[in-house]
């Protein structure tokens, strides 16, 4: 038995190790050869009004983005508050779970370079028919037991990388997921960061527009005062009594986007909207980060982890082209057989009972229909498909960054120039209110000149927001840092130090 099992396998193991994996080998994509994300230089700075609520903020090239980026605000209760995002969101548990699903499929499919081994034991009671044929046992009687304890081996060397491109796409599918995490971790900071900042405008408007109510009650009340004194016409009482009507109706819809905004934060926690937590946040809690780090272009898609993701995806389809092209060429198949026989129980293991078969066979396709034909051109249809979605989310990627980039430098000029028209507007109303109750001008006047400030304070508060949002909207579209973060896998599943092949290690 041994010399045959040579003779049978030998050939083959030789043929298996000469063999190569069918199908093309997947090259990474190069990076585009580009120096910067805009046709422009970066400004050096990013001057507002340079005061604490409205640093000057600046571009640095090639430093690297933390990941906890969120820091950077310097907001304990942001800092908690994503803490526990990050520990029952839901959306992050969904894709730990897809990953490790992805792994044990690769775990499964790498089972089939080893041979398979099954055991079975198949006790049976007969009766012979012997009007037809003779007794079947060696004792000539018609009724007889029969017990057979049988080891089987089967194994399908790999002759042509079948099962290599399988588990190769199955792994570039398993990194798919793992990136498809950190673009979930990622998206869950950004939105709550977002969703954050959107609240503290919220909150500052509702300040804002309370303030401007005030006024117009005094006013109201001054008015009405001079009316019952006969200095001012019921026309301008009544004008006022709309322009505080119109204040306060704006309240409402201020209230209820505050409302909102706090049902997202507490879901993207992984909560229900009535267990909100303790937080509330305001424009001046939120310290605006004045360095932002700036990615290099050919960094850029070894960081993003849409592009990553984008990138295995291509990869898996490569594989699959080689998948579909072993499907068409021979499939070895060796099998032994080897147990025992009896009568009796007790007899199973006995001299003169055992039996064995050893076999191969080679099974090469000859006519489908076409069907495997069509199937490797559908792979490689999937191929080119994949290829143009990759160049896609590069595409989108730069374009995310540059306009981040864009939107920071106007936004500084928009605070700049908001924080000079809430001036003017602030002391032209002073000067009108004065005027007003020296009876030198008319009621128009100082109602055009309470409608004025009421928009510039506002247009203030939306300008700090965008600035605060166009920064987390930066960070996002470099990537978030996750290459930085402690907690970050550092091997993929093939085993590779993932920071060391992304040229990330320090």
């Amino acid at each position: 038995m041994s010399k045959t099992m040579q003779r049978l396998f030998v050939p083959v193991m030789a043929g298996l190790l000469a063999g190569c994996a069918v199908g093309p080998d997947y090259k990474p994509q190069a990076a585009p050869n580009v120096s910067g994300y805009t046709g422009e230089a970066l400004p050096t700075e990013l001057v507002a009004d340079k005061t604490p609520l409205n640093p000057t903020q600046h571009f640095a090239p090639g430093e690297e983005l933390p990941g906890a980026w969120w820091e950077l605000f310097h907001s304990k209760p942001l800092n908690d508050l994503i803490a526990r995002a990050l520990a029952n969101n839901p959306d992050l548990t969904a894709a730990q779970a897809a990953l490790r699903q992805a792994r044990e499929n690769i775990y499964a499919q790498e089972g089939n370079f080893l041979p398979s081994v099954d055991a079975s034991f198949s006790p049976s009671r007969n009766k012979t028919a012997t009007g037809s044929v003779s007794p079947a046992s060696a004792s000539g009687n018609p009724y007889y037991s029969l017990y057979t304890a049988q080891l089987s081996v089967s194994y399908n060397p790999d002759v042509f990388g079948l099962n290599r491109r399988q588990v190769e796409s199955l792994v570039a599918q398993s990194e798919t997921q793992r990136y498809q995490l950190e673009a979930t971790y990622l998206t869950l900071t950004s939105n709550l960061t977002t969703a954050v900042i959107s609240e503290a405008s919220v909150r500052a408007q509702i300040a804002a527009t309370h303030d401007i109510i005030k006024i117009e009650s005094d006013l109201r009340d001054i008015l009405r005062k001079q009316l019952a004194l006969g200095q001012i016409a019921q026309v301008d009482e009544l004008a006022q009594e709309a322009a505080l009507a119109q204040a306060e109706a704006s309240l409402p819809p201020l209230q209820k986007q505050l409302d909102q905004q706090t049902d997202l934060i507490t879901a993207l926690t992984g909560h229900l909207p009535s267990e909100a937590g303790p937080e509330t946040f305001d424009l001046a809690s939120l310290h605006l980060p004045e360095t932002l780090p700036v990615t290099l272009p050919a960094k850029l898609i070894e960081q993003r982890p849409d592009i990553k993701q984008a990138d295995e995806a291509l990869h898996a389809a490569s594989a699959q082209i080689g998948v579909a092209i072993a499907n068409r060429l021979p499939v070895l198949n060796l099998t032994a057989q080897g147990g025992s026989q009896a009568n009796y129980f007790n007899a199973l293991f006995t001299p003169g009972n055992g039996f064995w078969t050893l076999a191969a066979s080679v099974t090469q396709p000859i006519f489908q229909g076409g069907t495997l034909l069509h199937r490797q051109r559908a792979a490689q249809a999937a191929f080119d498909q994949a290829a143009a979605q990759y160049r896609s989310t590069v595409v989108t990627a730069f374009q995310n960054v540059a306009d981040a980039l864009r939107a920071l430098q106007t936004d500084a000029d928009a605070v700049r120039l908001a924080v000079i028209a809430e001036g003017a507007a602030k002391s032209t109303l002073a000067i009108t209110n004065e005027q007003l109750r020296l009876g030198a001008i008319a009621y128009l006047s100082l109602l055009n000149a309470e409608q004025t400030e009421l928009q510039a304070r506002l247009n203030l508060v939306q300008a700090q927001a965008a600035r605060l949002a166009d920064t987390v909207a930066l960070f996002q579209a470099l990537g978030g840092g996750w290459w930085n973060r402690e907690d970050v896998e550092v091997k993929d599943i093939r085993g590779n130090d993932v920071l060391g092949v992304l040229g990330l290690r320090q």
